[in-house]
């Protein structure tokens, strides 16, 4: 299999865009004509990737949302795996992290049950809980490093006694544990910490980077762009979810979701042309 930055650049070739539609699909605010339950859940998300697959490099499943459906959220999980179709890279956000046979078996679980082209995953129990999730060829093991949430600031951009800012270390360590791996490290950077996005660009100039925090929550469009391809000028998702997916609570949910998306590849395509 090809290493996952080189089909992150074929897809961001296909759509002249970096487009990830988070799929975080919440019962409560899906349009009219979907039950409220794992089966609609999956027909929603069906209909959102079949109005936006050509637009889309990659689409970002949201395991909480599916779990929350109860015991049939992980077979919808499944059919959402089965939709998107292979010229989109599917990337699981399950922010899993444990060592020894835990990581070893959501590896399994993610890699070779679901076919998964990426995870999220967190990095704070050390090297040992990620190195299992780099086992798999061709994948990349996003690290939660400079989160797009409000209370990012407790730990991640707190200075340490040694110098630098805690994420700055997360993002100098994982880097180097991908290098001997079938599978590659990437960075989870929000889009929200625009003042800090280019020199985490600078300490992992090769490394993919998911960068969620665009649309609903307010991170700017431009400034990712500019600060957050990496040396080949690709490497990069921006991810935009409820924008996408709740454009419209109404019949033509699907054609405002294209257009929202069609808005943010428009605003994309003259960065990679």
């Amino acid at each position: 299999m090809e290493p996952f930055s080189k089909r992150l650049e074929k897809a961001v070739r296909r759509t002249n865009g970096c487009l990830c539609v988070g799929l975080d699909v919440d019962a409560a605010k899906m349009p009219q004509g979907f039950t409220p339950d794992a089966p609609g859940a999956a027909a929603f998300c069906k209909a959102i990737i079949d109005a936006t697959r050509d637009l889309a490099a990659a689409y970002k499943p949201n395991l909480a949302f599916f779990e929350a459906l109860g015991k049939g959220g992980w077979e919808a999980f499944e059919a959402v795996r089965a939709a998107v179709p292979a010229e989109c890279l599917f990337v699981a956000d399950a922010k899993r992290g444990d060592i020894g046979n835990t990581s070893q078996a959501y590896a399994s679980a993610f890699f070779g049950r679901l076919h998964c082209d990426a995870l999220t995953v967190a990095p704070y129990m050390g090297r040992d809980s990620v190195d299992p999730f780099l086992s798999y060829e061709g994948t990349c093991a996003f690290v939660l490093c400079l989160t797009s949430n409000p209370s990012a600031a407790d730990f991640e951009t707190q200075e340490l006694a040694s110098g630098g800012k805690l994420y700055q270390r997360v993002a100098r360590t994982a880097v180097t544990w991908g290098q001997a791996s079938k599978g590659e490290v990437g960075l989870v950077a929000g889009a929200t910490r625009p003042e800090h996005l280019k020199a985490l660009r600078a300490l992992a100039p090769d490394a993919p980077f998911l960068v969620p925090g665009v649309g609903a929550q307010g991170g700017d469009l431009e400034t990712v762009l500019r600060d957050a391809k990496n040396s080949s000028g690709y490497g990069l998702l921006v991810n935009a979810s409820r924008s996408i997916l709740y454009a419209s609570k109404g019949a033509d949910f699907t054609e405002a979701a294209r257009r929202e998306a069609e808005k943010m590849v428009s605003a994309m395509r003259p960065h990679f042309k």
